[in-house]
């Protein structure tokens, strides 16, 4: 596999963690899904979490975005514990499941949760098109979501994360379906973001994708089973690149 550019350095800021996972456990039915997990994002962060379908990389992002609650451990966002209604405007979430309104347009989808962030009509007007030519939807606004591809739909859900310059963003597979030369362009805007102080948590299951974060956690059976920047990940696998890492990393954890 050939090895990506790394990703520009994160920036340097002088503040706590602004999300912090502790010793987090959690259960569906009494069937273990999130085993004892730890994760620390700064602001200025792109953290990577890389992972087979399956492995509990939703569920841990769902406990972050305070969607679900911890069986054992804790979650903090910018301080809070979640769940917290209070922080939830501060946080950009796009889940794996478009939640989009189909009978509506973009432009309907957008004004609408604009809405419910709090954004004024100013405010909401000014950010629209910024966030449609990120995701290179800017001639679609007045088409109904139900005529949208998938691809299209994962590309709005995008739009809506950005929309209102959350302080921290939480993205579940936020380039499944997109082009590759898009996909660059999205990425090129999340190193922007985190320039800007922006703490970023994207999940992934593309191997290619894990030379863009700042910090890296790979995750399998429900456990990280290692964190750490890209070239120290693969030094301490003593691999070549991160699909063999992945494999070092991963050969003693159960899946069942």
């Amino acid at each position: 596999m050939q090895r990506e550019k790394a990703a520009p350095a994160p920036v340097e800021v002088v503040l706590t963690f602004c999300i912090e996972v502790d010793n987090v456990d959690f259960s569906y039915d009494l069937r273990p899904v999130l085993k004892n997990n730890c994760i620390q994002v700064p602001a200025g962060c792109i953290y990577g979490i890389l992972g087979p379908s399956g492995c509990g990389k939703t569920t841990l992002v769902k406990l972050m975005a305070g969607i679900l609650r911890p069986a054992a451990g804790g979650v903090k966002v910018l301080g809070q514990k979640m769940p917290a209604l209070n922080i939830m405007n501060n946080i950009g979430y796009m889940a794996q499941s478009d939640a989009l309104y189909s009978l509506l347009s973009a432009r309907e989808n957008l004004e609408f949760f604009g809405a419910v962030y709090g954004l004024d009509k100013k405010r909401l007007k000014q950010r629209i098109p910024e966030v449609m030519a990120v995701v290179d939807l800017a001639d679609e606004l007045d088409k109904p979501v139900q005529n949208f591809s998938g691809g299209m739909k994962r590309r709005l859900s995008l739009a809506i994360a950005l929309l209102h310059s959350p302080p921290v963003l939480i993205l579940d597979e936020p380039t499944v379906g997109i082009d590759p030369l898009l996909r660059r362009n999205i990425w090129a805007k999340l190193f922007e973001l985190a320039a800007a102080g922006a703490a970023i948590v994207v999940t992934t299951h593309v191997m290619d994708e894990a030379a863009h974060c700042h910090r890296l956690a790979m995750m399998r059976g429900g456990m990280l089973i290692a964190s750490g920047t890209y070239d120290e990940i693969l030094k301490g696998a003593h691999a070549a690149d991160v699909e063999a890492a992945f494999l070092y990393y991963g050969g003693g954890v159960d899946e069942s």
